[in-house]
């Protein structure tokens, strides 16, 4: 009867070993539940104003530049595919009495036959500053390239207005061979080595 007992206490202990150490097998398959990746918002390029005065045509007259990102206008994205929003700028001349001479918002449209087929479908208009007056005429620069803050990728333009208050457009031919060819405009240290 002792033997009996000690194999029937024997075959339980291996009976509870082997089932311990045996995994049930399931189809059931644990996954995590997938999460839905949402497109990256349009990034809103910031706005600005700006107001300078200049000397034309014997009289001080006040330029107003004011950046306004627009929503309306089709979206444009930068060299990594991020969308952003086009911008329209606005550009407002005033006389010395306060009378207003000249007042057009640009979007990049106006610059379309200077612009290369990327930077018309992707550019974003970027800028309009007071250049300088060249006879009876204001120019003023512009740019539409990359709306990547940190990307140096534009088209550099002129916008000549009359007196009369006509605008013109052309590329700034004369910003892009200074920008290939920095040594043909030495600066007044590169020519003072101090000998």
């Amino acid at each position: 009867m002792k033997k009996l007992l000690t194999a029937a206490m024997a075959s339980m202990a291996l009976a509870a070993v082997f089932s311990c150490g045996e995994k049930k097998e399931t189809n059931v398959i644990i996954a995590p539940k997938p999460t839905e990746t949402k497109p990256a918002s349009p990034v809103r390029m910031s706005d600005y104003a700006h107001s300078d005065t200049v000397t034309w045509l014997g009289r001080v007259y006040t330029v107003e530049v004011k950046r306004s990102v627009a929503d309306s206008l089709p979206m444009v994205k930068d060299e990594q595919g991020r969308k952003y929003y086009d911008n329209v700028i606005r550009v407002r001349i005033t006389r010395p009495d306060g009378s207003e001479f000249f007042n057009r918002t640009f979007r990049k449209t106006h610059f379309a036959d200077l612009l290369d087929a990327r930077t018309k479908e992707d550019g974003a208009l970027l800028g309009i500053v007071i250049d300088h007056v060249e006879g009876d005429n204001l120019l003023l620069g512009a740019s539409v390239g990359s709306p990547d803050v940190l990307s140096d990728e534009y088209i550099p333009m002129v916008i000549t207005i009359t007196p009369h208050g006509d605008v013109g457009y052309k590329r700034d031919n004369k910003l892009e061979v200074e920008n290939q060819n920095p040594q043909e405009n030495p600066t007044a240290a590169d020519e003072d080595d101090g000998v």
